[in-house]
């Protein structure tokens, strides 16, 4: 999976006014459907005056929930569609899985999903992804009271790693001969380091950024590795569903051009670096 960006001056308006967040239960029929949906500019709604975002919380710097609302990276960026669109963006928390198979954007549950997924040949099977929109590593985060120096070093030691569950942080350990602990959330990734379930873990590098700027963690963890594992991420819609891609496309390479999507980054995730906007394909 995963990790994530910036802003614009119109983007404060709309992150005030940023999606409503709806919970999901995994299996939970569709009851909003294409006959209850519109359309607006051409492209299919599945509610009407709503652009309906799956995601997974928490996932910060890309989503998560702050004082009742939904905010972060991919949020901001969806927000540009959905302005465009002349809608508002609501979310969706669902369980990460259903982002491989694109179970609920086949049962219309949701028009899009945003979150902080890597595009794969293997996802690409299931669902659409839109142009890339940050380019991700992987780091490898330890207690500094450890003395893990890399994350070859938690296998010479023998510590135990964790990892994201269903993500690609989890994959890569796995290709390199580990057998991490999985974790349902990046809270709980953080969560069993804090208490010694594990004593490293390997997550997206931006949802480490932003657990370092809580000075609490910022005293106890550091970063041993950076990884870098050629990941991109990308925006999702059902198979087939051009007319929105166009409209995610379009909003992404317009904020490139007009610096919206540098205010986005700078504002979420950091530093801008030029070449988490590469459009190139994954």
């Amino acid at each position: 999976m995963k990790t994530l960006l910036g802003r614009r001056t119109r983007l404060l308006a709309a992150t005030a006014t940023t999606a409503g967040l709806v919970l999901v239960v995994a299996g939970c029929s569709s009851s909003s459907g294409g006959s209850a949906g519109a359309t607006v500019k051409g492209v299919h709604v599945v509610k009407a005056g709503q652009l309906t975002t799956c995601t997974h919380l928490p996932y910060p710097p890309f989503q998560s929930e702050v004082g009742g609302k939904v905010q972060g990276f991919d949020v901001s960026l969806i927000d540009l569609v959905a302005k465009n669109l002349g809608v508002k963006q609501q979310i969706v928390d669902t369980p990460f899985e259903n982002f491989k198979t694109g179970a609920f954007l086949n049962s219309g549950q949701c028009d899009l999903a945003a979150a902080g997924m890597t595009i794969t040949p293997e996802r690409k099977k299931n669902v659409d992804f839109s142009d890339p929109y940050f380019e991700a590593t992987q780091a490898v985060l330890v207690a500094k009271s450890s003395g893990l120096t890399s994350l070859a070093d938690v296998k010479a030691k023998g510590k135990k790693l964790g990892a994201q569950a269903q993500t690609t942080g989890e994959d890569y350990a796995k290709s390199k001969g580990y057998d991490p602990i999985s974790f349902e959330s990046s809270d709980a990734v953080l969560n069993g380091l804090r208490t010694g379930q594990v004593q490293a873990v390997v997550i997206d590098y931006p949802v480490v950024q932003g657990w370092l700027k809580d000075k609490a963690n910022a005293d106890k963890f550091r970063i041993v590795d950076n990884l870098k594992t050629g990941e991109q991420y990308g925006f999702t819609v059902k198979k087939g569903n051009k007319p929105l891609l166009d409209a995610i496309n379009k909003a992404l390479k317009d904020a490139k051009a007009d610096g919206t999507y540098k205010k986005i980054y700078e504002k979420w995730i950091g530093p801008y670096d030029a070449s988490v906007a590469s459009s190139a394909a994954s």
